[in-house]
């Protein structure tokens, strides 16, 4: 299983924490706390990575 860096940090403007994957373009997720916020990054990923397999794209696993 191929793990994805994750950037996690508190966005004062949406008053939410964000978490980014930069190995995957457009793959963002957020919560109301840390914890929240990395699980749906993980959720994120995930769905990106189907929606790439379903287009065809290249996915590094």
């Amino acid at each position: 299983m191929v793990r994805y860096e994750t950037i996690i940090y508190w966005s004062e403007e949406d008053q939410v924490y964000l978490a980014e994957v930069p190995e995957l373009p457009g793959c963002i997720a957020h919560g109301d706390s840390y914890e929240s916020a990395l699980a749906n990054a993980k959720e994120a990923i995930q769905l990106w990575i189907d929606t790439a397999k379903e287009f065809g794209d290249p996915v590094l696993q």
